[in-house]
C-alpha cells in the first residue's frame, strides 16, 4: 500500500526564486471527493496521472498513483468541470531533501505553497528560508478543497 506524509507550508516573499529552476505546468482536477477519499487526475509537464488518497490520519494517507495516457487524463479532466487547479510546481532541493513549490494560478493566484514528503511523521528536515506558516493540518489547503473554493474567495462573504 502506497502511503503519504506530507507537511504544507505557506511561502513567505522571492527568495525561493533564486533556487528554483523552471518548474513544470500543472492542471489537475477531482472526480471524487467523499468519505475521505479523492480522485485525482493530473498532467505535469508531459506526464498525466490518476491518484486515489485515502483520509488522512495526522499528516498521513494512503496514496496510490498510476500513470496513464495524457489524452485519457486530458478526456477525464474534461469531466471535473470548473473544479481545476493550475499551477507552476518547482523542485528545490534543500538540506539533502526536495520540496515542491505551487505557483498557482487561475482563480488560486496569490496562493504559493511548498510541500515536502517525509518516510515517517518524525523525520526531522531543516525549513527553507522562505517557508512561513504550516498549513498541513488546516484542509482549506488541501487541493481538492481549492478545485471547489478557492483562494481567491476566501474573502467573500
Amino acid at each position: 500500500m502506497g502511503i503519504e506524509i506530507e507537511r504544507k507550508f505557506l511561502v513567505e516573499g522571492d527568495a525561493w526564486k533564486a533556487v528554483a529552476g523552471e518548474g513544470l505546468a500543472c492542471r489537475q482536477g477531482y472526480l471524487d471527493s467523499g468519505k475521505g477519499t479523492t480522485t485525482r487526475v493530473r498532467i505535469i509537464g508531459e506526464r498525466a496521472y490518476l491518484t486515489i488518497k485515502g483520509a488522512t490520519s495526522g499528516i498521513t494517507r494512503s496514496e496510490f498513483e498510476y500513470e496513464i495516457p495524457v489524452p485519457d487524463a486530458e478526456s477525464l479532466l474534461a469531466l471535473c468541470g470548473a473544479a481545476i487547479i493550475e499551477k507552476k510546481r518547482h523542485f528545490i532541493k534543500h538540506a539533502g531533501m526536495v520540496w515542491e513549490l505551487d505557483v498557482f494560478s487561475g482563480a488560486n493566484t496569490g496562493l504559493v505553497m511548498a510541500e515536502i514528503e517525509l518516510e515517517t511523521e518524525g523525520q526531522p528536515f531543516i525549513l527553507p528560508e522562505w517557508t512561513g506558516e504550516e498549513v498541513s493540518a488546516d484542509p482549506r489547503y488541501r487541493n481538492a478543497h481549492l478545485a471547489r473554493h478557492p483562494f481567491s474567495e476566501w474573502g467573500a462573504s
